[in-house]
């Protein structure tokens, strides 16, 4: 006699996905009523300018840039039967990522477009462009030493009598 399948299978994940997506979708709701309860009509044009903006604009842009560099660090798709690396255009695509983000949240205190800033809060604003680029270099700078730490990782150990000339091709 067959047993049917248990939560996993009917569902396809466990029951704490289930919770942590009906938490989110709950959380969003929230956020879409509070959002929504000040000014619907300028919150639904902010929302359809920011997606025109995204697909007509941002989207493209962004694809362009994405290409120039994949053709900069030579990036190549694998074969089908290969074995899989992460391409040398993810070290950058990450902390670029990482760092646009940080500038799209904080542009008006990184730009100082805020004013009032300082007297409301009592924070310097003069401080946020200099701790963006320095974040901006960590990035880079902990990207650097992943794809460092790859490389080493994918290099073949030679004996100490051989060099790299004396491989065959």
């Amino acid at each position: 006699m067959k047993r049917r399948g248990g939560f996993h299978e009917r569902y396809g994940a466990s029951p704490l996905h289930l919770l942590l997506l009906v938490c989110s979708f709950a959380l969003a709701l929230y956020a879409g009523i509070r959002l929504l309860k000040g000014d619907p009509l300028g919150v639904a044009i902010w929302f359809v300018g920011a997606a025109l903006l995204h697909d007509l604009v941002l989207l493209p842009l962004y694809t362009l840039t994405d290409r120039a560099a994949q053709a900069l660090t030579g990036v190549r798709r694998a074969p089908a039967g290969g074995t899989h690396r992460m391409p040398a255009v993810n070290y950058v695509r990450v902390p670029a990522f990482l760092s646009l983000l940080l500038l799209v949240v904080w542009y008006p205190l990184i730009l100082r477009r805020v004013p009032g800033y300082h007297s409301a809060t009592g924070l310097d604003p003069e401080v946020f462009l200099g701790r963006w680029l320095l974040l901006t270099a960590a990035f880079f700078a902990v990207s650097a030493l992943c794809l460092l730490a790859a490389t080493a990782r994918r290099r073949p150990n030679r004996p100490h009598g051989e060099s790299a000339a004396a491989e065959p091709d």
